[in-house]
């Protein structure tokens, strides 16, 4: 008799194997990040056909063969259409996963990454918070989450108070109310510069996602 494992997690990315199966790689919040096979996955009205694709978050039951788990079920609670449907949004939500797949490990504790990034997502889909923001605003938290984030830069530079202010408010402030507010255009760029210059320094990535962002971010500035 097989013994099932039952977890609670995203999909941050898949990768098609043969005709018809994929391997599913999950953020969980009991096991951190793992990989699952998923028989059958790309088949026409296949019942894992929706829930192997990535952004997709809910409950996945598992079992364990010898050498990987494999998807048995998934009852997905939130499939982030709103971003599939969306060039721009789909690219942001691609760069997100692509960080916290960056981030995390297998059999790590690796619940504040899942909760950031799925908060990250959904702030990603209000039409109130500038992308730009919620951008910037994750990216420092998933250095923050991993213990990297070193603080203001210490290169004698003069920042205004609100960048100030919002860097140490971002550093501090629990995931679930990060996303309330927004900021001036002025504030905004010192804030991005400060954030890039983070993220250059800690994150020894390539993200193809982040190519296409820069992109679409020039052409609308």
């Amino acid at each position: 008799m097989q013994d099932f494992l039952t977890v609670t997690g995203m999909v941050l990315k898949t990768i098609p194997v043969g005709e018809y199966d994929r391997h599913v790689c999950i953020l969980t919040r009991e096991c951190g990040k793992i990989t699952a096979y998923a028989r059958g996955a790309r088949r026409q009205n296949h019942r894992l056909l929706a829930a192997a694709n990535p952004f997709c978050f809910g409950e996945f039951k598992l079992y364990a063969s010898r050498n990987s788990y494999n998807l048995s079920e998934a009852a997905i609670s939130y499939y982030f259409e709103e971003l599939r449907m969306d060039v721009e949004g789909a690219c942001y939500g691609m760069y997100f996963l692509e960080i916290a797949d960056y981030y995390t490990r297998e059999n790590n504790d690796e619940r504040e990454m899942l909760r950031l990034l799925f908060q990250s997502l959904r702030a990603l889909c209000k039409e109130t918070l500038p992308r730009r923001l919620v951008r910037y605003i994750f990216e420092q938290k998933a250095m923050v989450v991993n213990g990297e984030f070193p603080g203001m830069p210490a290169d004698g530079g003069v920042y205004l108070e609100a960048t100030e202010y919002t860097v140490g408010y971002v550093t501090s402030i629990p995931i679930e109310k990060l996303y309330t507010f927004v900021l001036t255009e002025e504030v905004l760029e010192e804030y991005a510069s400060i954030i890039d210059g983070c993220r250059r320094r800690y994150i020894d990535r390539h993200f193809k996602s982040l190519e296409v962002l820069k992109e679409l971010e020039k052409s609308e500035l």
